[in-house]
């Protein structure tokens, strides 16, 4: 007899020891679903609060929903998650130039080329000032750099008289991009 309660004693330990892992294992669980409902709470709260103030905000651009997977242009779609259309306001990177409005507003990529093209003696090329900008002569960077030169063309930061040659705007007294006039 005296085995057969050996036999018990061993698979109680056992089952004890078992117990004993699922509870640590319960808890750590636990932890993680705390952290996880947390985290959650969190983006609801952000979500809810930016709702909020998108729809106290007047903008002079009109807001444009987007769906997931498609681009602004696209058309209007409510959002899955709340019944809330999810809203873009549109942000100019480059702003429209404007008086007394100093190139330090400008994203530094959009800055340094002004800037090169203050210093630059007369008109110059998208592909005299990707080197001075520190970007290689290659076909994709001259190409990049050609289109953010255009955009500073559209918002009023330069002027594109002679097709690809650009110079600063002529509302500019001075060889300095700092000093804007109208």
């Amino acid at each position: 007899m005296g085995s057969l309660f050996e036999e018990l004693e061993a698979r109680e330990a056992a089952a004890r020891v078992q117990v004993d892992e699922l509870e640590a294992e319960l808890a750590e669980v636990s932890a993680r679903l705390s952290a996880a409902r947390a985290g959650l709470d969190r983006l609801r709260i952000t979500r809810e609060t930016v709702a909020e103030v998108l729809a106290e905000m007047t903008s002079p651009m009109p807001a444009v929903a987007v769906e997931r997977g498609q681009s602004p242009a696209t058309e209007r779609a409510a959002s899955a998650y709340a019944g809330v259309e999810r809203q873009v306001v549109g942000v100019l990177a480059v702003p429209n130039w404007q008086p007394g409005l100093g190139v330090d507003v400008l994203p530094s990529d959009y800055r340094d080329i002004v800037e090169v093209v203050a210093d630059a003696p007369g008109a110059v090329r998208a592909k005299q000032i990707a080197p001075r900008i520190g970007l290689p002569v290659s076909a994709g960077k001259i190409e990049g750099t050609r289109s953010k030169l255009k955009r500073l063309v559209e918002r009023g930061w330069l002027d594109e008289d002679t097709p690809g040659l650009f110079t600063l705007a002529r509302r500019r007294t001075d060889g300095s991009p700092n000093s804007l006039q109208q």
